[in-house]
């Protein structure tokens, strides 16, 4: 064989070996994806059941529901998801054309609401979108540069502008649905929503959990783009999980 034509071959072969491996790094790292939130106690996330939240979480609450609680971090595990947590849902295609649902979450969270007689009448959440988590480093370290831009956006907020009204008290152990309506920071924009969650008293703890559609555009979000993700959708999903203890 004429050099030329070896030299061709040879970079023929590394093209093809480049994509090769590029392709196995994008299913080495598949993994099924986390179950979306729910209090469902027969669903397949683990921080749904009230049951999963740790021996004397749910004590007993003596001094009426009126007042300021708190996220408490130390309630459950981040491991298995039972603890507080923000998160993100997207779907994106890897090389090879294989689908996969990107999940990204943060124990990082604070917060509180006010509950007053039937109402809740005010709640403000900030979760440091920096310490994001997926099954893969590589795409989280992309949303610091990328999409999110966390090093320039590090925090997501949420503030509720409008009083929720639970129309009676919750018993111990009873699930609500309501909906959420206030301002939606991230990437630096605001946002009206309405946030539809669930919400059940547990003892002395309230457990919230909920997700909201987000459209990239809205704010100002570019999706990521790498040698391994082909594509990501123009929208999301936000997730959250927050345990709550009176103040």
């Amino acid at each position: 064989m004429k050099r030329p034509q070896l030299l061709i071959a040879i970079a023929a072969l590394v093209v093809v070996a480049g994509a090769a491996g590029l392709y196995g790094l994008a299913t080495l790292f598949l993994h099924p994806a986390p179950a979306a939130v729910s209090l469902d106690p027969g669903s397949s996330q683990p921080a749904a059941s009230v049951g999963a939240l740790p021996s004397g979480a749910a004590a007993t609450l003596s001094s009426g529901l009126d007042g300021t609680w708190s996220v408490d971090t130390s309630i459950g595990s981040f491991a298995d998801f039972s603890a507080s947590w923000v998160g993100y849902r997207v779907a994106e295609t890897l090389a090879g054309n294989r689908a996969n649902t990107a999940v990204g979450r943060t124990p990082d969270v604070t917060g509180s609401l006010v509950m007053a007689g039937t109402q809740i009448t005010s709640v403000e959440v900030t979760a440091n979108v920096q310490t994001l988590q997926s099954d893969d480093n590589r795409r989280d370290g992309q949303l610091h540069r990328q999409a999110l831009e966390t090093d320039q956006f590090p925090e997501a907020t949420f503030k509720l502008t409008t009083p929720i009204d639970l129309g009676s008290m919750p018993a111990d152990g009873q699930s609500i649905s309501v909906t959420a309506t206030g301002e939606l920071t991230l990437h630096g924009v605001t946002q009206t929503v309405h946030v539809p969650i669930e919400a059940r008293l547990s003892g002395d703890v309230v457990t919230v959990a909920g997700s909201i559609a987000i459209a990239f555009a809205d704010y100002g979000i570019d999706p990521p783009s790498s040698f391994i993700v082909l594509s990501v959708e123009d929208h999301g999903t936000m997730e959250f999980q927050l345990h709550f203890r009176k103040a």
